[in-house]
């Protein structure tokens, strides 16, 4: 009953702020046990994201407290006489307005510290399966809490992207894409099941057997094909300890064939090929503090700044290889029989365990 009067009390507000369409008798069937809000914050927040190229303010943003607040919604509208439209809104990291709506509802997916201060219900951890291997989230979830949750058992998703903080469904609906890609394949290919709300608000579990169509349209389908409401990522052993190393190039053709070589090796036993390879582009504004202060010693800017006289320009090369302290006597000499001719780079290599970090640094010409 308390639910219904607040769900009311906001469509009310919804017909006298945004003058509403829709039908209230239609959003009163989503008897949501979280919570559809009209707040000042709420809206604006999920009118943006951060690519800032688009602006397109919803009618109400719903705080979701399990898969079947998420159904009810979409099933309101996929029935609704009028029509509203959903959009599913992770941690806002969309460039092109892929995650706003116009009349309409967003779902924020990630709002777990705002459903918390609004008093709902929290939803389910991380629950981790360390026979099988595999962890089964919630679409919403970052994958740094991801993370930290499989680390607890020694185990860690096999496939990555860079940057951590991102929502499960949000990377899982574009491909997720790392330095790992070229061992693992991208994140879509390391899932093993799927919870999906279809366009017609049924929720539905997918695998690679099981509704298999819907399972592969809905991984890099762009969230046309459904909402992921829960996945299950594979998991591998979590290494004890992480050799990281940047090299710098100031030639193309040699930072390309290097990258070029050391990708080849994705097919090679373990021992001989690297776990992450990466190039990126550093331009020459601000090239020391793109030099992350763990790989850069004061004593070297001429030196970094020197290679990059063409143009201010310089290509890097991100590496790792894991390994565990029976074979941390040997991990130099098998990086060095690994690695590439480095012909006009500066390599720096950093000395970690997985977590936290323990950097022993070095820099040199190679």
């Amino acid at each position: 009953m308390t639910t219904k009067l607040l769900l009311t009390f906001a469509i009310c507000r919804l017909i006298v702020t945004v003058g509403l369409t829709v039908d209230p008798s239609e959003l009163l069937l989503i008897g949501a046990d979280g919570q559809l809000s009209v707040d000042q914050f709420d809206v604006e927040t999920a009118s943006l994201d951060f690519g800032l190229l688009t602006r397109a303010e919803p009618m109400a943003v719903l705080h979701p407290c399990s898969a079947d607040d998420i159904a009810r919604l979409v099933r309101a509208a996929y029935v609704s006489s009028h029509g509203f439209t959903v959009s599913a809104r992770g941690h806002g990291h969309s460039i092109n307005g892929q995650a706003q709506t116009s009349n309409g509802v967003v779902i924020e997916m990630s709002g777990g510290s705002r459903g918390s201060r609004l008093g709902l219900r929290q939803l389910d951890k991380p629950q981790v399966s360390i026979k099988e291997k595999h962890v089964d989230v919630w679409g919403g979830e970052l994958w740094i809490d991801v993370l930290r949750s499989t680390l607890e058992h020694g185990l860690a998703p096999k496939s990555w992207t860079d940057y951590l903080y991102l929502s499960v469904g949000g990377t899982l609906s574009n491909g997720g894409i790392s330095g790992q890609a070229f061992n693992h394949g991208p994140q879509i290919s390391n899932v093993y099941e799927l919870d999906v709300v279809t366009g017609k608000g049924e929720l539905s579990t997918c695998s690679g057997e099981k509704n298999s169509e819907l399972f592969h349209a809905v991984l890099g389908g762009l969230g046309q094909f459904g909402i992921i409401t829960r996945a299950r990522i594979a998991l591998e052993p979590a290494p004890q300890r992480v050799r990281w190393i940047r090299v710098l190039y100031s030639n193309f053709s040699t930072f390309t064939g290097d990258q070029e070589y050391l990708i080849s090796l994705h097919g090679n036993p373990y021992s001989q090929k690297f776990d992450y390879v990466e190039g990126f582009v550093i331009v020459d504004e601000g090239l020391i503090n793109n030099w992350r202060s763990s790989f850069f010693s004061p004593r070297n800017p001429v030196k970094i700044s020197s290679i990059a006289a063409n143009g201010g320009v310089l290509y890097c090369l991100e590496i790792t290889k894991n390994y565990d302290d029976a074979t941390a006597d040997t991990i130099d000499q098998a990086i060095y029989f690994m690695g590439p001719p480095l012909e006009d780079g500066i390599m720096s290599t950093s000395e970690t365990p997985t977590m936290p970090f323990d950097e022993q640094i070095e820099l040199k010409h190679d």
